[in-house]
């Protein structure tokens, strides 16, 4: 519209001055006074070492923040069922607004849980089957597999008024479609009677082989002996049916042995209590053997493994029922529906294929609805929780990730930076926290936190464009264009590891040999098959140690020190110094503060605001009792120790008078994991994803195993840290350890003695194996993707 001559231009409007996210002071965890403005609506991406503290600035302090804020709104009865937040440590927090968080924490394991439970494509696919399954079987609840039947009916008391009582009849009925055999997991569990005894044997001829059971003194042995339901001399093979229904399923009776009441009871339901209701990471290696030997997980043979009762498999829509449409891999689900034309439940058929297409788009097509939720990866549960956002009609929300491009093939990052883009282009602000050169270059900002890791870091080092960080002498501008090149000489194998047949997941009839004492690299896109080939088919044992992406166990009690059984050495080098005990030095058992139990804060709960945690005033935070503190080592107490750094308590623990070479050889481990700047008792649940699998690693370097398999060891690590890994891998190798890598960072495969390339595609589209051989050889043939992508690295 043109101005009239003279007339001036109307004044800013106020609204749009908000045009930042401003963060002044921020001082949570290792956060140094920290104060940035953040562009809105644009793509700011967050780098720097592991540990800098760019999940403090944007997790903990930003996206926490709006969380809480957004909390307050609720009344407080509300506030009463939500998780209770406190104020992040910063001064001043301006131009928030509501932040959705997708970040890396693994599903729940349930065995219940599901691709499709986890999302809402399972709860739409349900009602699509209970309005146009035929023959029609019952309400949603009937295509449930979480849903059990239920019949009750019975007399109801219903109190009318002062005094007037009536009894009414009342019936209830619920459709479920659990199958009845399995409970709707889908696998049953079989106890192997032969591992429990030998049935040549009688009772007091010592049958039993079950661990601790063998002597005939033992009071579990003397219980059946003496029973009365069976002969102890009778070999278990000769036992009359009902004796051997009473010696293995018996109900729990009350007896008498030696004059002494006891329970008796089967020994299967025995067995289950004693030993498969516990944690088997949690048991003594002996006794894990045991129970990995005698319990095996089969397919229900009453459902096949679908988790469905029979009804709920016998009601079909064009021929397909509600078990065929979960097992197929999602793309063809969605083609499938998409087939579908039904007028009367038109809104449903496009919300599910709305759903089903986001799947596809993000590179997930390849799984199927029935897949177990706990078996996805890092990557891939980060990425199934993007699907409910990705057709979103939100504007101006921030939206928090936290490394997407994890267990991505390079092939794959182009497409999650085009969904970040789009996310961006939608009017939202998306902060991104990244390692990965292919994704920090679309950024629109930078900032990048450092400059080292823990108390070294929690500064901000650069803000700006990628070309300003590239000029920039930060540690990330300087090793942003680093490329490693490929080996001139390569190991030769001691030998191979030989793999036919194998068909787990969709692997398909493989054959390969892997390569002894060499570092090899298996590699191919999401989904072709790489972990099915390497944990489905790699026999488990002794000499094979993995370390996976499962979570590390650990509460705010545990640390470093705990964790990789450092503490032990440490306590008993305290205790023969001092002549005492060694669980005095334990702020979980003997030496622990009386006041806080050993936490060093006292919590206060405070309903549903946020619970304070304030230092305990008799212990000042040390956890331990006053007269422990006063027991030395080297000029130390336990408290001071626990403070120590890794590299600090390496030098401490390696020399002088606090010499001790188990705890040295421990640090040393962490050292070389590049976990120097941690500190040994700092809370397990503060460190990062990336820190938790480098500390599991650390503490599986001292296996025996002669093969060590890793996947994707360079999660979290900043393009620094990938060199100091890559000496890690080459001295396990040279140690005589054979190292398979599960990965796709191009580093790590230009370093390789040998790559296995699956594909060609995901899921059906894969389980082959298109290329063995040398990098170098990869690179010249360019004959798959991944050797398109490693030749352009390494600028072949």
């Amino acid at each position: 519209m043109a101005t009239r001559k003279g007339a001036q231009s109307p004044a800013p409007h106020g609204a749009d001055s908000h045009d930042v996210i401003r963060v002044h002071g921020a001082r949570e965890n290792n956060l140094k006074d920290v104060s940035i403005e953040i562009p809105k609506r644009r793509l700011t991406v967050f780098t720097g070492v592991s540990g800098s503290g760019k999940s403090s600035l944007v997790f903990n302090t930003i996206a926490a923040e709006s969380q809480r804020l957004i909390n307050e709104t609720y009344s407080t009865f509300v506030q009463g069922f939500m998780p209770s937040l406190a104020r992040p440590e910063v001064d001043v927090l301006e131009g928030l607004t509501t932040v959705i968080t997708v970040d890396q924490q693994r599903m729940g394991a349930d065995p219940r849980s599901t691709v499709g439970t986890a999302t809402d494509a399972n709860a739409m696919l349900r009602i699509l089957f209970s309005r146009l399954g035929k023959p029609h079987i019952g309400p949603p609840s009937a295509y449930s597999f979480n849903t059990a039947s239920v019949r009750a009916s019975g007399g109801i008391t219903v109190e009318r008024g002062a005094a007037k009582t009536k009894t009414v009849k009342a019936t209830f009925q619920r459709t479920g479609g659990m199958c009845t055999r399995c409970e709707g997991r889908g696998k049953v569990s079989d106890i192997d009677l032969t591992q429990l005894y030998d049935d040549s044997k009688s009772l007091s001829e010592g049958a039993f082989t079950i661990p601790g059971w063998k002597s005939d003194s033992q009071w579990t042995v003397q219980l059946y002996a003496q029973s009365g339901f069976v002969d102890p001399d009778k070999p278990i093979r000769r036992y009359t049916k009902k004796e051997l229904q009473a010696f293995l399923y018996g109900e729990p009776t009350k007896i008498k042995v030696n004059g002494i009441n006891l329970t008796y009871e089967g020994l299967i339901p025995k067995i289950q209590k004693s030993f498969l209701s516990k944690d088997k990471e949690s048991m003594q290696p002996h006794i894990r053997a045991f129970v990995e030997r005698a319990v095996t997980f089969t397919v229900c043979p009453e459902c096949d493994g679908t988790r469905l009762s029979e009804g709920a498999r016998s009601s079909k829509i064009k021929r397909i029922s509600i078990a065929d449409a979960c097992a197929m891999e999602i793309r063809d689900l969605a083609e499938w529906v998409r087939g579908l034309k039904e007028p009367s439940v038109a809104p449903l058929l496009e919300a599910l294929q709305r759903t089903l297409d986001s799947f596809v788009e993000i590179g997930l097509g390849y799984l199927a609805l029935d897949r177990p939720a706990g078996t996805l990866s890092g990557g891939e549960a980060q990425r199934v929780k993007m699907i409910r956002h990705l057709g979103s009609s939100l504007t101006d929300v921030t939206y928090v990730f936290d490394e997407p491009t994890i267990g991505l093939h390079p092939h794959d990052i182009q497409r999650m930076n085009e969904l970040l883009l789009r996310l961006r282009d939608k009017g939202n602000t998306v902060l991104v926290v990244e390692h990965k050169p292919e994704a920090i270059a679309i950024a629109d900002h930078i900032v990048d936190l450092g400059p080292g890791a823990g108390t070294g870091g929690g500064t901000v080092c650069f803000e700006g464009t990628v070309e300003g960080l590239r000029a920039g002498k930060t540690i990330t501008g300087r090793h942003f264009d680093d490329r490693s090149s490929l080996k001139e000489s390569v190991r030769t194998p001691s030998g191979a590891l030989e793999i036919r047949g194998a068909t787990a997941n969709n692997l398909r009839d493989v054959d390969v040999d892997i390569p002894l004492g060499a570092l090899v690299v298996i590699t191919g896109v999401a989904g072709s098959g790489k972990s099915s080939l390497v944990h489905g088919s790699i026999p488990a044992g002794e000499t094979v140690v993995s370390v996976d992406q499962t979570p590390i166990r650990g509460s705010r009690r545990s640390n470093p020190a705990t964790y990789t059984g450092l503490l032990d050495p440490i306590r008993k080098a305290f205790a023969k110094e001092n002549g005492v005990k060694p669980a005095l030095f334990s702020a979980n058992s003997e030496g622990a503060c009386p006041t806080c139990n050993g936490a060093g804060v006292i919590y206060t709960d405070l309903a549903m605001m946020a619970g304070v945690a304030t230092p305990c005033e008799d212990c000042e935070g040390k956890r331990f009792q006053a007269e422990v503190l006063e027991y030395r080592l080297g000029g130390r107490d336990i408290s001071e120790v626990l403070a120590m750094s890794v590299t600090e308590a390496e030098e401490f623990f390696g020399e002088g008078e606090a010499k001790t070479p188990a705890a040295h050889k421990i640090l040393e481990r962490l050292s070389d994991v590049g976990l120097g700047y941690l500190t040994l008792g700092q809370p397990l649940t503060t460190l990062s994803g990336g820190e938790r699998q480098r500390l599991k690693l650390a503490t599986h370097m001292g296996d025996k195993g002669g093969v060590y398999i890793l996947d994707e060891p360079t999660t979290g690590l900043h393009l620094a840290d990938v060199e100091q890994l890559l000496g890690l891998l080459d001295r396990l190798v040279d140690s005589g350890k054979s190292v398979i890598v599960i990965e796709h960072h191009q580093a790590v495969m230009a370093h390789a003695d040998w790559i296995i390339d699956l594909g060609p595609g995901a899921g059906h589209d894969g389980g082959k194996v298109v290329f063995e051989g040398t990098p170098a050889k990869l690179v010249a043939d360019r004959s798959t993707l991944t050797g398109e992508h490693l030749a352009a690295y390494v600028g072949g």
